[in-house]
This record gives C-alpha cells, sequence and structure tokens, in this order.
C-alpha cells in the first residue's frame, strides 16, 4: 500500500518504456553533425598507420577519395582535411600556399569526386615550418604575429581557389579572421566560409595529432603557449570569440572538447551561433586505449561523449570516430 506521503510526482515513468524515453529525449545527433577529420599524404595507393590513433591512417589522395564516398554515403556533414608534408618544410611555410601542394590537390579531388560532403580546411602553418610552430618565429624564438598573418592569408586564399568549402584558421593569431575575411571577398571568395578555431587551448591532449602530422619531432620541447589559451580561462575565451565574430568567422570552434564543455556552452548561449568543437587526438586515443584493455566500450562511450557536445551547444563535432558513429546509427 502506497503511503499518503510518496510522491505524485515519478520521474522514473517516463523513463521506463524506450517509446517515451525516445519523445522526450532533449537533444539529437546525426550524421550531418559530423566533421571527420583526415590525413593526407603524398603517392599512390599509400596508408600508414597512426600507432597513437588506433584505427586511423594517414591516406593517400585516391584512397582519401574512396574513402570519402563512403562517408558521404553515410551522411557525413564534412572531411577536415590535414596534409602530412614529408618534405619542404621550412622557417618560411612557403609550401603552405603552393597551388599544387598537397591540400590544393586534396581539395580539388574532393570536390570533383564527393560534391556532396563539404570540404574543410587547416590554415596553420605548424605541417609546414622546420620548427613545429603555427606561425613564422624570430631570432628568439617568438611566433610573429602579424609576419604569420600574411602567409595565413596566402594559404586561405590558395585553398580557395581550389574550391574548399571552408577555411579554418587554427593558428590563433590576433586579427586573422578580419585579415583572411577581407582577401577572400577581394578575391571573389565571398562564399567561402570561415571556421575560427576562437576557443583553443594550449592543451596536452593534442600529442597523437603532433605525432600524425609529424610536427612533433619538430617542435621538440618547445610549447604554444604564447598563442593558445591558457586552459584556466574562460573570459579570456569569451574576448576571443566576440573579435573573432565582429572579424567575420561563420562559424566559432572550442578546442579540445569533454574537458571544456563548459567554454562549449558559454560560447553557445554569449553568441547564438554556429558552434563546433574537436573531440582531439587524445581524447579518441584514450577511448580507444580503455576498450583495448576491456575498460569501457568504445561504441557506448563514443556515441555519448558525442551526445554531450550537443547537449553543451554543439552545432558541428570534429571527431575521428565519424565514420563509426554514422555507421552505427544506420543501424
Amino acid at each position: 500500500m502506497t503511503s499518503k506521503a510518496y510522491p505524485s510526482v515519478r520521474m522514473r515513468r517516463m523513463r521506463r518504456d524506450a517509446f517515451s524515453r525516445a519523445m522526450v529525449r532533449e537533444n539529437s545527433l546525426s550524421a550531418a553533425n559530423l566533421i571527420w577529420p583526415v590525413f593526407v599524404i603524398e603517392g599512390e595507393n599509400r596508408t600508414q598507420a597512426v600507432p597513437s590513433m588506433p584505427g586511423v591512417e594517414r591516406v593517400s589522395i585516391d584512397i582519401l577519395v574512396t574513402r570519402a564516398k563512403e562517408a558521404a554515403a553515410l551522411g557525413v556533414g564534412a572531411i577536415a582535411l590535414f596534409p602530412v608534408i614529408e618534405g619542404s618544410k621550412t622557417p618560411l611555410a612557403e609550401e603552405a600556399y603552393n597551388d599544387n601542394g598537397l591540400a590544393p590537390r586534396a581539395v580539388r579531388a574532393l570536390k570533383a569526386a564527393v560534391p556532396d560532403i563539404a570540404v574543410i580546411t587547416d590554415v596553420a602553418l605548424d605541417p609546414y615550418t622546420s620548427h613545429g610552430q603555427d606561425g613564422l618565429i624570430d631570432e628568439s624564438g617568438y611566433v610573429m604575429n602579424d609576419e604569420t598573418v600574411a602567409v595565413l592569408v596566402k594559404q586561405a586564399l590558395t585553398h580557395a581557389r581550389a574550391g574548399v568549402d571552408f577555411v579554418a584558421p587554427s593558428d590563433m593569431m590576433d586579427g586573422r579572421i578580419g585579415a583572411i575575411r577581407a582577401a577572400l571577398d577581394a578575391d571573389g571568395h565571398i562564399q567561402t566560409k570561415i571556421i575560427s578555431y576562437s576557443a583553443k587551448y594550449a592543451s596536452a591532449f593534442y600529442g597523437p595529432f603532433r605525432d600524425a602530422v609529424g610536427s612533433s619531432g619538430n617542435l621538440g620541447k618547445s610549447s604554444k603557449e604564447t598563442y593558445q589559451l591558457d586552459f584556466a580561462n574562460s573570459d579570456e575565451a569569451m574576448r576571443e570569440c566576440a573579435l573573432d565574430v565582429e572579424e567575420g568567422a561563420d562559424m566559432l570552434m572550442v578546442k579540445p572538447g569533454l574537458p571544456y564543455l563548459d567554454i562549449l556552452a558559454r560560447v553557445r548561449d554569449e553568441f547564438k551561433m554556429p558552434v563546433a568543437v574537436y573531440q582531439v587526438s587524445g581524447e579518441y586515443a584514450m577511448l580507444k586505449a580503455a576498450a583495448a584493455n576491456g575498460w569501457l566500450d568504445y561504441r557506448k562511450c563514443l556515441m555519448e561523449t558525442l551526445i554531450c557536445f550537443r547537449r553543451a551547444g554543439a552545432s558541428a563535432i570534429l571527431t575521428y570516430g565519424a565514420v563509426d558513429a554514422a555507421r552505427w546509427m544506420r543501424e
């Protein structure tokens, strides 16, 4: 017999059945929300495993096109290109704006073969510099701002002329969004969109990515703390975002992901515009390593984290598990 003191409101009633749970679910995820980061290398019919990122490979353009078709068929929204430069690294990163470089050739191949999937290119110099920094350095090793922006503008124009849908400046230089927007518009690329890495933190979670693009060896013991955000700060990220909005960014980015859900939620709440989040290499590697040891279920944990990003306000999610998640959503 139920006591009169027992609550009349029973929250578990709506959780009892699958249909009622689905009916009132507050957030959803589709493959269209996913962006798949890929590493591209020179050559033909080449693949290279990335040991620190189980299941991830560097691939040549021909294999990338085949895999992009598979991703598009699953409904994945976009591919984010990260070139692995095996030579031609210089202090001034001249290869970054080579019209026939690896990134623009990959863009042209993808847009010709898979027009229905968006293509995003990274605008930063670390794959191309002999010192591994995201910009040009002076004699003391300090990354120079305005000199770097001038090269980033050239890089963005090279990608736009190749037909890319989005350029994504990830360098964290001051004023680069405005400079790139002005240059794109002046060159007739008014429809080329900008995803700005506005809140990119100086995080220790990037290690496997740097292994994958081959910049970790060049960077050595140097850090990126003079231009990436201090992970103790939140207000500073809001100032960065506000500046990028004013300068013409079409979408903002928070990076890394799970350790920065508070930043993601705050950016979405304060700016009311599309926000992407990057589930970075270290986050992915931890899930895969724990799953390999039998400590957690990779599939369940990946899907949970993706919903967490949506719940916090992400419009789009960069994740190395994009194709896995898209395939599971089809089942």
